[in-house]
């Protein structure tokens, strides 16, 4: 019987080669929403297979259903064969490449008849592909740079892949014989915005060890074992992703644990402090210099837990996500404590899109997602007019999306629901800085998202000056995903942050940190600038989909990272007060 996550890829790839093939846009979403659902679905699927009741699953249509039940039968699904014979499978990698959209992949690879990235670098090299009409050479050297990121960054994968491998190995490893402790450590567990290897910690005794390694290089996600030693086993998963797995004795596992989490520069500032106070710090603990200046291996001060490590050099225990040699060492040295934004704290979804624009659920679906996740509030930012490519709203749909959302609210106090949604939009800033509406629809919205979607690759002091007219505009609440990037995919525009930050706390203005880790911005090595400026932020899912309200938890990861406190997080206010804040940086840019 296929797994869950079996079925699910299967209808991403029918999804994704939908796209390619130019297939209806609700029809492919379907496969996509159908997908979302069985890869997030706490029950084995089996029961519902054998009973052919797939349907009683919300998101799984009769169609849909009777595909899975056929693959299940069958080992095939006909309506992925039909694609396959449509259009390549090869042309899937190249849905991630900036610049090319789905109509000018199938463009190319009829014209050209290519359908591999190494046959499309050889078609850019040649010139042909800036003779294809709707490219161009700038369209053409977009696409060169998208491949060139796309190849430097190819052994690393973001963080939310790499959460979800680390996730699954940790939940078949923690319960097995002689497993006393075990955690994630290194890039992940500091939560970087992408990771290489991924790395996790077992504290078990000797004769459980190879046990334990024969669970781990045999599990279901393994593709290839690439070492096995007495302490330590390295595998690639089906993802293409390295997995250390390390066994130390348990006395040894906080030493461990601080030192493979990192990050290095964090461990040379631990050492160095240990070093100037006559002691030795290593993965298997703290010990005392001999008269020689050498490490006394008979002399271990602590090594079992992490926290005892730091409060042995006079030092508070440090959060991981802080671990990068920014100020954390000088600061746990004199507080027991740095106020930083938790999950728990988020009180309301900002910036989320529905079927009004590029998104897959409509407001009403985002906002029952908002409603049982226990939110307060959604606010809705659908794309504004320029971004045609997304279904960007019209005057006329503006004014008809604010008639709904209205609707909704009555409904919602009608019921007695203690929720709201709020009229935003994700406004376009146009290429001279204005929004993009004029300024008696823009003053209808409850709050304003200011994006760049377009003129990415604009000049250093254009871009700059652009920005700044948007963070200026009296209607702006927040700047959106400010550098552009896309990661591991699409590098950013050239902007000075610190200056920018600065004038936008300066104005009242919001910077958003973009949740989805596709994007993870605003960056989290601008924090102590965000800080030291009183820089307000909000951690926004920019969802098109109910799952993708979840990628919350990455930006209030790296919100952390970045040293943000509660008060500093616009949806950890209340509803009132988020419209009370919106309100005053408006009257205050007036």
């Amino acid at each position: 019987m296929p797994t869950n996550r079996d079925i699910a890829d299967q209808l991403d790839l029918v999804y994704q080669l939908m796209q390619l093939a130019g297939e209806n846009r609700f029809k492919a979403i379907a496969f996509d929403r159908a997908s979302q659902t069985i890869r997030g679905f706490e029950e084995d699927l089996g029961t519902y297979i054998e009973e052919k009741r797939l349907t009683d699953i919300k998101g799984i249509g009769k169609s849909i259903a009777n595909d899975i039940y056929t693959y299940v039968e069958t080992g095939y699904m006909p309506v992925l064969e039909a694609f396959k014979e449509k259009v390549p499978v090869g042309l899937i990698q190249w849905l991630d490449i900036s610049g090319l959209g789905p109509k000018n992949i199938v463009k190319i690879h009829q014209q050209f008849g290519i359908s591999t990235l190494e046959e499309l670098k050889e078609c850019i090299d040649r010139g042909d592909l800036a003779e294809l009409p709707g490219l161009g050479a700038k369209s053409v050297e977009k696409i060169k740079k998208s491949i060139a990121w796309m190849e430097q960054f190819e052994e690393r994968c973001r963080l939310n892949e790499a959460d979800e491998i680390a996730h699954e190995l940790i939940q078949s490893l923690q319960d097995l014989p002689g497993v006393k402790a075990i955690e994630v450590a290194g890039s992940l567990r500091r939560s970087k915005e992408t990771i290489g290897d991924i790395d996790i910690l077992i504290a078990a005794d000797k004769a459980h060890i190879d046990p334990i390694f024969d669970a781990f290089t045999s599990h279901e996600r393994v593709l290839e074992i690439l070492g096995r030693g007495e302490t330590k086993s390295s595998v690639r998963s089906r993802e293409g992703r390295q997995i250390d797995l390390r066994i130390v004795e348990p006395e040894s596992f906080g030493a461990a644990l601080m030192y493979f989490t990192g990050s290095k520069e964090h461990n040379i500032a631990m050492r160095s402090r240990a070093r100037e106070r006559g002691l030795s710090l290593n993965e298997y603990g703290l010990f005392k210099l001999n008269d020689e200046g050498e490490t006394d291996w008979e002399a271990k001060i602590s090594s079992d837990k992490e926290s005892s490590m730091y409060k042995d050099l006079g030092l508070y225990w440090i959060p991981p996500e802080l671990r990068e040699d920014r100020g954390e060492l000088e600061w746990f040295s004199e507080h027991e404590h740095m106020p930083l934004i938790q999950q728990d704290h988020i009180r309301g979804v900002i910036h989320a899109h529905s079927t009004w624009s590029d998104g897959k659920y409509s407001i009403q679906e985002m906002a029952e997602a908002c409603i049982a996740r226990g939110y307060e509030y959604l606010g809705i930012t659908d794309h504004s007019k320029t971004a045609g490519y997304a279904g960007g709203l019209s005057i006329e749909r503006v004014m008809a999306q604010w008639k709904e959302i209205e609707n909704l609210n009555a409904h919602y106090a009608a019921e007695g629901v203690d929720f709201v949604i709020f009229k935003g939009i994700e406004s376009d800033i146009l290429g001279n800085g204005d929004l993009d509406y004029p300024a008696d629809i823009l003053a209808g919205f409850d709050f304003i998202v200011a994006s760049v979607h377009q003129q990415l690759d604009m000049p250093l002091e254009a871009m700059m000056d652009r920005f700044k007219q948007a963070i200026e505009n009296p209607f702006t609440t927040m700047i959106g995903h400010p550098t552009g990037r896309l990661l591991l995919k699409r590098g950013e525009s050239a902007l000075d942050m610190n200056a920018l930050i600065e004038h936008a706390a300066q104005q009242q203005t919001a910077i958003e940190i973009n949740a989805s880790p596709w994007r993870l911005d605003l960056d989290w090595t601008w924090g102590n600038k965000a800080k030291q400026t009183g820089l307000f932020t909000s951690v926004n899912p920019d969802a098109h989909s109910i799952e993708g309200i979840d990628d919350i938890q990455y930006g209030v990861r790296l919100a952390r990272k970045a040293k943000f406190d509660q008060p500093r997080v616009l949806n950890s206010l209340s509803a009132k007060d988020f419209l009370s804040w919106a309100k005053a940086s408006r009257e205050s840019k007036s």
